[in-house]
């Protein structure tokens, strides 16, 4: 027996070990889901899996890197490079690039982030006279990616009648023709955004068998972590390329799904046996990373929840303390609590502030703690910050590769055609992209050849867009000689990014300056990577390939700095920290007043407090305000019903809310909302989210 297999208790060995036919791994928190992972992996290539025949999915290239070192370590870097392991996006994104020339695409499209896709959105808006206040960008944005995780295409949601009388009702009546259009403009740049990824490889799979065949035959073993959070169009894909071999394991916990605002689906985890049948179901329940308290608390909050698999999860820790409530008069007294409670912690058990987390609902909430803590001096750190790929001067240098790689891409090139200054402005901008427009083209051949599209410019300004369009043209033809690397130091001396720069002598502009560097230097190392890979001229595609499929989690840096964290709990899944404080306990906060009346949105909400309270590790801190300031005005608050949803044994309360009368008041509250909920239940039984087939994406 391979002695790695020695590190695993029972149910983790028997997770790892059974490799033939479909499993279910639900593994509770802390359990050790990404050491079952890595081994099974591990161990199917020991057994003679060619690693290329394994397809293993994650929610983050971190992630996926972790998993991919570890896997190194047993069977060695050789073998386990040949493996498919990456996110959802970046496989599926490998395969479009391969098969791409099938869906009218260049092998070389852009993948548009989120900024891309609100900038072209509000481009559209305003094309068609649309109030934006109505008309808002991350509304039409949200509802468009709604759409595409339910693979429903623009003509299909122009067939909708459920959707179109929802964008009647948002007062929102051209979102169907807004879609069509970003759906063509994005076609017409060589571009896919993050959902299109998703959406194409669904059609790619539908509209060409030989293709699906061709995976489905290749791929004779596929993992996939969290599966709690996979949406529909992620579940469908993994369940069609599954369907040859069926030698498919999935690993997640229900209890953890809380991501239905991005399109997670939990049924797919809770029916997962439905699709097969002849699954076998592990359950991994110890929890090595929480005290017995933290944990037992946590199990008696989930069993209010109806819709779970069930599972006894058990920590082996030390008993540890109870989990502390404190309440304060006012939001702003609920800081003070939080920050005193740090120092108070710290100085008694000489933990490092970066031993601490403060975990919210919503980000709102972090300005009264980060006040808090700045008045006790105390370091923090406000975790999903701006990320490095999204700071300007290194988006604008992006944006140059980008429009080298693929010149039809519209977003770059209204980026950077005018930076640094070249005297095209907003004016000229709008009459090339009207133009573009009017003849269902790039702007960019517009820009190429202003006589042929009648572009309505003078002389000066057709100078200045021919000088421009040279510019390009030459960065083009030294990509096909030049590495990536090379190729962008090139760039930014010619476009004048450099001079720019370099100019500003402020702090700032230092700061800009020493990123650009570090872009430069983050290129260098991946063509290094790469030739160690065989690759002998890494290019600037393959460069902006990998960038543009980081998630949040992968841009956040690793900042071991001693710093009180702060962050959403949906930011929070998957870390863990000694000592957490969970805050803004109150009703219509936590849950959310927009969960009133629906019962899988309380539960959803129930896991996130569920997620919030699993992170610690050795000590975890419940709060909540009296009252709170909201919307101008100081508002009187409830403790939200989950903090009564915990055994009382496991906590320790404030007398003043919560004594031997409040007690009494508060399970007799529990009591009488679980009756709610029972009727509440029968109501909502047949109100199931939105399930769409594959048929429903129109060609």
């Amino acid at each position: 027996m391979s002695e790695y297999l020695n590190q695993l208790n029972g149910s983790q060995k028997a997770a790892v070990c059974y490799t033939e036919g479909p499993s279910l791994v639900i593994a509770g928190a802390g359990s050790g889901k990404t050491r079952v992972l890595t081994y099974k992996i591990a161990y199917l290539i020991e057994k003679g899996i060619h690693p290329s025949a394994i397809l293993a999915l994650t929610f983050t290239n971190k992630a996926a890197r972790e998993m991919k070192d570890r896997i190194s370590s047993i069977v060695g870097y050789e073998l386990a490079k040949r493996l498919w392991m990456g996110t959802f996006h970046s496989i599926f994104s490998r395969i479009l690039r391969a098969e791409c020339e099938v869906l009218g695409f260049p092998r070389d499209f852009t993948i548009y982030d989120a900024a891309d896709t609100k900038s072209l959105l509000k481009t559209i808006i305003k094309e068609r006279q649309l109030d934006e206040k109505v008309y808002k960008p991350n509304v039409v944005y949200a509802r468009i990616s709604n759409a595409k995780n339910a693979l429903i295409t623009p003509q299909s949601y122009a067939a909708n009648k459920d959707l179109i009388e929802s964008d009647m009702y948002a007062k929102m009546p051209l979102i169907k023709e807004i879609y069509q259009t970003y759906f063509n403009r994005c076609k017409q740049a060589g571009a896919m955004d993050f959902d299109d990824l998703l959406l194409y490889t669904n059609i790619l799979f539908r509209d060409n068998p030989s293709v699906l065949e061709k995976y489905r035959t290749h791929f004779q073993y596929i993992l996939v972590d969290e599966y709690q959070d996979t949406n529909f169009a992620q579940h469908l894909i993994v369940q069609r390329l599954a369907e040859k071999h069926c030698n498919i394991c999935v690993v997640g916990d229900d209890a953890q799904s809380i991501y239905s605002f991005r399109g997670a689906n939990i049924d797919n985890i809770l029916t997962f046996k439905n699709n097969f049948p002849s699954c076998k179901i592990f359950k991994l329940e110890q929890n090595y990373r929480s005290t017995q308290t933290i944990v037992d608390a946590a199990n008696s909050l989930i069993r209010k929840n109806s819709r779970q698999i069930e599972k006894n999860v058990f920590s082996e820790n030390e008993i540890g303390q109870k989990i502390e409530v404190l309440n304060g008069y006012s939001d702003y007294e609920e800081g003070y609590l939080v920050a005193n409670k740090i120092s108070e912690v710290r100085m008694r058990d000489h933990e490092g502030f970066n031993s601490f987390a403060i975990l919210y609902r919503t980000n709102a909430q972090s300005r009264i703690f980060e006040e808090a803590l700045r008045k006790r001096n105390i370091p923090y750190r406000i975790y999903g910050e701006l990320s490095f790929y999204q700071r300007k001067e290194i988006k604008d240098v992006i944006s140059y590769f980008r429009l080298c790689v693929n010149p039809a891409d519209e977003e770059a090139l209204k980026r950077i055609i005018n930076y640094p200054t070249r005297g095209i402005g907003d004016t000229t901008l709008n009459k090339v992209l009207t133009t573009a427009s009017l003849h269902n083209d790039s702007a960019w051949n517009v820009i190429c050849d202003p006589l042929k599209y009648a572009l309505p410019v003078n002389t000066g300004t057709a100078s200045k867009l021919k000088a421009f369009k040279e510019l390009i043209v030459g960065f083009i033809d030294e990509s096909k000689v030049l590495s990536a690397s090379d190729l962008a130091t090139l760039i930014v001396k010619q476009s004048g990014v450099v001079a720019d720069l370099f100019q500003d002598r402020s702090i700032e502009g230092t700061s800009k300056q020493e990123n650009l560097q570090e872009l430069l230097k983050g290129i260098a190392e991946f063509c290094e990577i790469k030739r160690e890979e065989g690759i002998e001229n890494p290019s600037l595609s393959d460069f902006l390939a990998e960038v543009s499929l980081l998630t949040d989690q992968d841009s956040t840096s690793e900042d071991r700095e001693d710093k009180v964290t702060l962050m959403t709990i949906h930011a929070a899944k998957g870390l863990e920290f000694r000592n957490v404080f969970v805050v803004g306990l109150e009703e219509d906060l936590f849950p959310s007043g927009m969960s009133k009346g629906n019962d899988r949105a309380i539960e959803e909400e129930r896991r996130l407090f569920y997620v919030a309270i699993t992170r610690a590790e050795r000590l975890c801190f419940i709060t909540y305000a009296k009252s709170r300031f909201r919307n101008g005005q100081s508002n009187v608050c409830s403790p939200s019903r989950f903090i009564r949803d915990i055994d009382p044994r496991y906590l320790n309360l404030p007398a003043d809310d919560f004594g031997s009368i409040g007690m009494q008041k508060a399970r007799e509250s529990v009591s009488a909302g679980g009756m709610q909920q029972k009727q509440n239940r029968r109501s909502f039984a047949d109100r199931q989210p939105l399930e769409v087939s594959i048929h429903l994406i129109s060609k």
